[in-house]
C-alpha cells in the first residue's frame, strides 16, 4: 500500500465551514471597512480563524480550507487598516472644519 492510497475506513475530506465563514466574515469587513463597520467582522473573523486553524490541525488533513482562513485573516487585517484610515481621515474632516468655524479673532490693530 502506498502512501497516497487512502484507507476504506478513512472518512472523506470535506470543507471547513468556518474557514468559509471566516473568509466570508474577512470580505465583509473589506466592504464595510472603510465605514468603520468593519471593525465588527474583522474581529469575528480573527477569533473564528484561531479556531478554525486549531480544527483544521487537528483534523490532519480531512478537512479542508486553509487558504480560506489565510485569505480571511488577511481580509480581516486588510478591513481594520480600513477602518483606521476612515477613522483618521474623519478626524482631519473634523479638525479642518472646526479651524474653519472658529476663524481668527485678532485685534484690528493687528496687521
Amino acid at each position: 500500500m502506498t502512501s497516497s492510497t487512502r484507507h476504506p475506513l478513512d472518512p472523506d475530506p470535506v470543507r471547513a465551514t468556518k474557514a468559509t465563514a471566516v473568509f466570508s466574515l474577512g470580505l465583509l469587513s473589506v466592504v464595510t471597512g472603510p465605514f468603520l463597520g468593519g471593525v465588527i467582522p474583522a474581529t469575528l473573523a480573527l477569533l473564528m480563524a484561531r479556531e478554525s486553524h486549531q480544527e483544521l490541525v487537528a483534523a490532519e488533513g480531512f478537512l479542508l480550507g486553509a487558504r480560506r482562513v489565510r485569505s480571511g485573516v488577511r481580509l480581516a487585517w486588510t478591513g481594520i487598516v480600513l477602518a483606521i484610515a476612515g477613522l483618521v481621515v474623519l478626524a482631519i474632516i473634523g479638525l479642518l472644519h472646526y479651524a474653519r468655524q472658529r476663524g481668527t479673532d485678532f485685534d484690528s490693530t493687528v496687521n
